[in-house]
């Protein structure tokens, strides 16, 4: 009997496969059991049709139902395929990821970001379903995807030396206008700053040692850009360096080592930088995931899909996820408080064993308290 396939959009899902017995599979018929969708199928003498588990027809009585292992082998026995679950076809999952996919695919192909009716009609959905399992699969909406997407190619413009002007039409953008009133929330930046790998843009910088390594404190005239980790103090330097060439990085003045000392405090105690400025840079979801990570208590650990399901969207994992892993702000945004389905540290680009120590720490003091 073949195993459970993972839940869709979540890496680190897994399943056991159910009781091989006939009563068993007949009690996931009559609980329409998405899960054993895959294992097995069954077929209705009366009606002629063999069917997934999860079908939502109407439960036939079970001296006319038979278990078959393949659907090769309840066609071989005569039946045909249901028109409603479509037990032949990919399981419906599968199917809107797909659609999803596809429609992301015919967005980053576009010169121009196609309407959210013409994508429903391209993958064969209404424009409402479409839209709706858009935003379940991805985090976004189509609309959203495609303006992040815009924002990517721009960036990529920008860096190749493309004046602003050419990046912006390259990128798709049909108006200077609607772009440049949300430019710093695409960019970080004014583009002309960012297209000259941050000249004229002033970031501040310091590093210190602490139980975790060498740490970096930076931050704009918004707020802390980023804090990162690592075996040695130049080299987060030299990375700072590399992501913005040409701004103005120095070292902090008094006023800023203030700055670093709280984020060294919030080691210690986390609430010592709940109100730090944070300046932020990625698309909506990801700030939404961003700010649902500022909400979980120090101490607290949550799986990627719990945190899909605080945002209301549960099949979001993967988005999640990699909301996560585009985090330039350790510990101030704990993206380390994110674990396995088994409660066992995932990925931390800072070192899974940081990850391990800031989780057992703040585990530790929540028990003192």
């Amino acid at each position: 009997m073949p195993t459970l396939p993972e839940l869709p959009n979540d890496p680190a899902a897994s399943s056991e496969p159910i009781d091989s017995t006939d009563l068993a599979r007949w009690r996931a018929v009559q609980q329409r059991d998405q899960a054993a969708d895959g294992q097995f199928w069954y077929s209705v003498k009366t009606t002629g049709v063999y069917c997934r588990p999860s079908c939502g027809a109407r439960t036939p009585l079970r001296k006319n139902v038979a278990f078959h292992a393949s659907c090769a082998a309840a066609e071989a026995a005569g039946f045909r395929p249901c028109q409603r679950c479509r037990p032949d076809l990919p399981p419906l999952a599968q199917r809107q990821a797909e659609a999803v996919a596809q429609a992301c695919r015919l967005i980053e192909a576009a010169e121009t970001a196609p309407d959210t009716a013409a994508l429903a009609e391209a993958v064969g959905l209404s424009r409402y379903h479409f839209h709706r399992i858009f935003k379940a699969h991805t985090g976004v909406t189509p609309k959203a995807y495609a303006d992040a997407h815009r924002g990517q190619r721009l960036r990529a413009q920008l860096g190749q030396g493309s004046s602003v002007t050419e990046a912006l039409y390259e990128a798709g953008f049909n108006s200077s206008g609607r772009f440049y009133a949300h430019s710093d929330a695409q960019l970080g930046m004014k583009p002309t700053a960012y297209r000259r790998g941050g000249s004229g843009e002033r970031i501040r910088f310091a590093v210190a040692q602490c139980w975790l390594g060498a740490l970096l404190v930076a931050a704009t005239g918004q707020g802390i850009c980023a804090v990162t980790l690592g075996e040695d103090a130049d080299v987060l330097v030299r990375q700072l360096q590399d992501r913005f060439p040409q701004a103005d990085l120095a070292p902090g003045d008094a006023d800023f080592e203030r700055t670093l000392a709280q984020v060294l405090a919030a080691l210690e105690d986390p609430r010592q930088g709940a109100a730090l400025p944070l300046d932020v840079r990625g698309t909506a979801f990801q700030q939404r995931v961003w700010q649902a990570l500022r909400s979980i208590p120090p101490g607290v650990t949550l799986t990627y899909s719990e945190l899909a399901a605080r945002l209301g969207q549960p099949a979001a994992v993967r988005a999640v996820a990699n909301a996560c892993a585009n985090n330039e702000i350790a510990v101030l945004i704990p993206c380390h408080r994110i674990v396995r389905l088994d409660g066992s540290p995932s990925g931390y680009r800072w070192g899974i064993q940081r990850k391990a120590a800031l989780l057992a720490r703040e585990a530790a003091n929540r028990e003192g308290a």
